[in-house]
Parts: structure tokens; C-alpha cells; sequence
């Protein structure tokens, strides 16, 4: 059997494929942003760096393609080798058995005229973060996602919010469950990593500020708090330049938090395991894989809860804390206090989450439900191209 996946260059990218790594499939990868290659320890061909101009670059182009960007992705075939033209040439290339798209806006819309001209070849999509919740009141976008979902044959969601909404959007095809968008965790192997919660001084933060997530609110909290916060580490990970800017201007702030910008995820997990609480902030997410590690690795989630998702697997005030208003700087504040007043909630959520993520999110389960799936796509799938 030969897969082809596409996506971006990712760790939950590579961490899904690696559940076949064992197995008798072939496995084949376009990389349809064209950032670069997947590094991996296993036998995986991979169609990268495809982007190439067909006429030098013209006086203006740039300016028209950020002005005009609808009117320029219409055209932009005339200039330049175009994702749809690049997974062709792929797919006549492999012919392969399955195509499994991972992300929607940047990696599954752009090719939608070529899975649609590819049609009787069953075709997989995980639904990951954003993909549906941050689009729902914009019309074009709800349009895009309908398109999409047209087309789609199998369906995968990282929650079960998001099922329900691909219901909403009109989705016909088969639907394959509720997956972590990593794949699975060995979960035995990371406790490795795992110091007695009653140990921690460590708050861990998720640095990510743009149109969706909010890490200078959380760090606008920690402010309020900051003098009662001296036996304590404080880490933002993954940070973007306008949180360390904000930082800078902050003294109080700018003393305790140390930033840490690239880190291996085999390092993020380490350091959850030394984590008292985990903190993550955004308007719009699916099941955040940073909270299922957090959960793992004992630290006490505080995370915000857009469109519910997050209730899927905490229960408020028990084994973490629901941020409901992301803008709410007090609210988050009284929950940092909440959390750090109550030992005994931390060690006994501790617990919870760890079976929690383990029931759900274990490899050697994964593992098994993913290779079964594409086995199961085929059986129920009659095609040729």
C-alpha cells in the first residue's frame, strides 16, 4: 500500500507517520509549503523544494500579491510552478493508494483543483487546531472549508468539538475518530523525565501572540503577582518577538522570565516534567498537543477553552483551570493564585491527567487504531487512477 501524506514540515507531522514506520507500507511526503525536509529515522520519500519560477520575477508582482491576493492566486500560475501543478506531478509519479492531507488553509485548499481531478483516489484529512473554529464567522472561509469537505472521504479531528462542526459544514464522508494530532505519545518513556510535583517551582509558559494566541495577557497577569512569585522559575517557550518586547519594557518582568525561543520537543517535554503549571492562552485551538504533553508530565494545566474544546479533557477546578475570557487579565491572574494556593489539587491533577492522556493518547494504542485506519480506507474504498 503507498501513502502519500501531505502537510507542512512538522514535528506532529513526523510523529504521526511514524506510527507506519514498521509496517509494509510505502510512504511518500510532499512538502506543500515548500519550507524544507522532514528529518526522520525511517524509510519516508519525500518531494520537496518543487517551487520554481516560469518567467523572472516581474516590477510589482510582490506589491499586487499582498494587495490583490485572491486576483494573484488566480494568476499565479503564469509565473510560477504552483502547488496544485507540483501534487500532480506527484501523484502521477507515486499513483498512490491513499492520500492523507494533515491541515486545511495552507496545505489542503491550495491543491482542492487537484484532489478533485484525483477523485477516485480515497482521500484522508485531519482536521488540526484552527483549521475550522477561527474561520466560522468569516463567510469566504466557511465557504473554502465546505469546499474542501467535499471532497474529503475520511475524516480525522484532534477533538470532537470539531466533528460536530464538519457535520455543520455539510460533511458526507466517513469519519475516522478523535486522534491526538501527534499521533500518540510513549507516554512510560517521557515519565522518565518526571520529577515529584511536590518538587517544582517551575511555571511554564506557551509564548505564541498573534491573531489568535495571547501570551502577553498571561504575562500582563504575572505582573499583578510578580512579587509574590520569588520562589518561583518562570519559562515562556516558544516565544514571539512582540512577547519579548513587551517584556523589555517591564523590569519587574524582565528580571525573572528567561525565554527560551528553539527548543527540540524532546527538550519542551523535559521541561514540562519539571513544571509546577503549565499555562497556554488563545482564542481559537483545537486539543493543543502542548496541553496533552503538559498533562503527561505532571504539570497543572491552566488553558483556555475556545468553543469548549478544552472540557473535552479538563474538568474544570479538578485536574486544571479553564480560562473562558482570554482577554480577562484579572481572571487569569486569580487562577495563577488559585493554582499556586492549593498543593493538593496540583499532585492529585497530577494523577488524573496522567490517565487522562494515557487512556486516550498512549502509543501502543495509537498506534494500533492509526495503521488499522489506512487498512480500513482501503477496504471500504473502490479506485483507480
Amino acid at each position: 500500500m503507498k501513502i502519500l501524506f501531505i502537510s507542512m514540515p512538522s514535528i506532529h507531522a513526523i510523529r504521526w507517520i511514524e506510527n507506519l514506520k514498521n509496517t509494509d507500507f510505502e510512504l511518500y511526503w510532499f512538502d506543500v509549503t515548500n519550507k524544507g525536509k522532514l528529518k526522520v529515522d525511517f524509510n519516508l520519500t519525500q518531494f520537496i523544494d518543487w517551487k520554481k519560477r516560469k518567467i523572472p520575477y516581474l516590477k510589482g508582482e510582490y506589491k499586487f500579491s499582498k494587495k490583490f491576493p485572491n486576483a494573484y492566486f488566480k494568476t499565479k500560475h503564469l509565473f510560477e510552478i504552483t502547488e496544485n501543478e507540483a501534487v500532480e506531478k506527484v501523484l502521477r509519479t507515486v499513483n498512490p493508494d491513499i492520500i492523507h492531507c494533515m491541515e486545511l488553509h495552507y496545505c489542503t485548499f491550495p491543491i482542492l483543483k487537484t484532489l478533485k481531478k484525483f477523485k477516485n483516489i480515497p482521500f484522508i484529512y485531519s482536521c488540526w487546531g484552527s483549521d475550522f473554529y477561527n474561520h466560522l464567522q468569516i463567510r469566504k472561509d466557511v465557504k473554502k472549508i465546505k469546499k474542501v469537505l467535499e471532497r474529503v472521504d475520511f475524516l480525522i479531528t484532534d477533538c470532537h468539538r470539531d466533528y460536530k462542526y464538519a457535520l455543520d459544514f455539510n460533511f458526507k464522508g466517513n469519519f475516522l475518530g478523535v486522534l491526538p494530532g501527534g499521533g500518540g505519545y510513549r507516554i512510560e518513556d517521557l515519565r522518565n523525565n518526571f520529577i515529584p510535583v511536590s518538587n517544582r517551582k517551575l511555571i511554564l509558559i506557551k509564548g505564541y501572540e498573534n491573531q489568535q494566541a495571547r501570551a502577553i495577557n498571561v504575562l500582563k497577569a504575572i505582573n499583578l503577582i510578580i512579587n509574590d512569585l520569588n520562589n518561583y522559575e518562570i519559562i515562556v517557550f516558544a516565544q514571539r518577538q512582540n512577547v519579548a518586547d513587551y517584556v523589555k519594557n517591564y523590569p519587574s518582568l524582565n528580571n525573572k522570565i528567561k525565554f527560551i525561543d528553539e527548543i527540540p520537543h524532546s527538550e519542551l517535554l523535559k521541561l514540562m516534567g519539571k513544571a509546577l503549571i503549565y499555562i497556554g492562552n488563545s482564542k481559537s485551538d483545537g486539543i493543543a498537543n502542548t496541553l496533552l504533553e503538559a498533562m503527561i508530565m505532571g504539570a497543572f494545566p491552566i488553558q483556555s477553552n475556545p468553543g469548549n474544546v478544552t472540557m473535552e479533557v479538563i474538568s474544570n477546578n479538578e485536574n486544571g483551570l479553564l480560562i473562558n475570557d482570554e482577554d480577562n487579565i484579572s481572571g487569569i491572574k486569580d487562577l495563577i493564585v488559585a493554582a499556586l494556593d492549593d498543593s493538593f489539587r496540583l499532585e492529585d491533577a497530577a494523577i488524573k491527567n496522567y490517565r487522562i492522556v494515557s487512556e486516550r493518547c498512549d502509543y501502543a494504542f495509537t498506534q494500533k487504531i492509526i495503521q488499522n485506519l489506512y487498512v480500513r480506507v482501503v477496504n471500504q474504498s473502490t479506485y483507480s487512477i
